[in-house]
């Protein structure tokens, strides 16, 4: 069941936070960019798995950190291989395999709750009225709490209803 929530992603009680990005992403703005400095390694690792198995978008790879702390990249945008490479615009199309991709790890992994944000919207570049039906239909009939994090406040823990 999809919870709309406001407040700090970072604060979530969920078991797995899932964002955006693109492959080879630097990981230097919006959400990425805090789960990059918070989380080190896992930007490292990220990079790794890229370099290692050409991610195209539309898929999904999830880390797991010290403290049982779950990211999941959403691969939502075209890819930034090459030098000076830059990540570019997500697409619906993109969005939408990479939440197919989020559902098979979540009931692989057995993830209990799920916090996403506006996914794709920020550095992704689409409206939300395109992507938040995408959500609806990919992970609205998941049997786990899933907060959907569509606006952001700084240091506030948002109200997430248990399942």
């Amino acid at each position: 069941m999809i919870h709309t929530v406001e407040g700090d992603i970072l604060l979530t009680r969920a078991q797995a936070i899932a964002h955006g990005v693109a492959p080879m992403d630097p990981m230097n703005q919006g959400l990425a960019k805090t789960l990059h400095e918070k989380y080190p390694a896992m930007h490292k690792d990220f990079h790794h798995w890229c370099h290692h198995d050409h991610p195209k978008p539309g898929e999904a790879w999830m880390w797991g950190g010290p403290g049982g702390v779950r990211i999941i990249n959403l691969l939502t945008q075209e890819g930034g291989y090459g030098h000076g490479g830059r990540p570019g615009k997500a697409t619906t199309t993109h969005v939408n395999h990479a939440l197919r991709a989020l559902k098979k790890i979540v009931n692989k992994e057995k993830i209990e709750s799920l916090a996403l944000p506006r996914l794709a919207t920020g550095v992704g570049g689409l409206e939300w009225d395109e992507v938040h039906p995408l959500i609806e239909h990919q992970l609205g009939e998941l049997s786990i709490p899933v907060y959907l994090y569509v606006t952001y406040r700084p240091g506030v823990k948002a109200e997430e209803p248990a399942g």
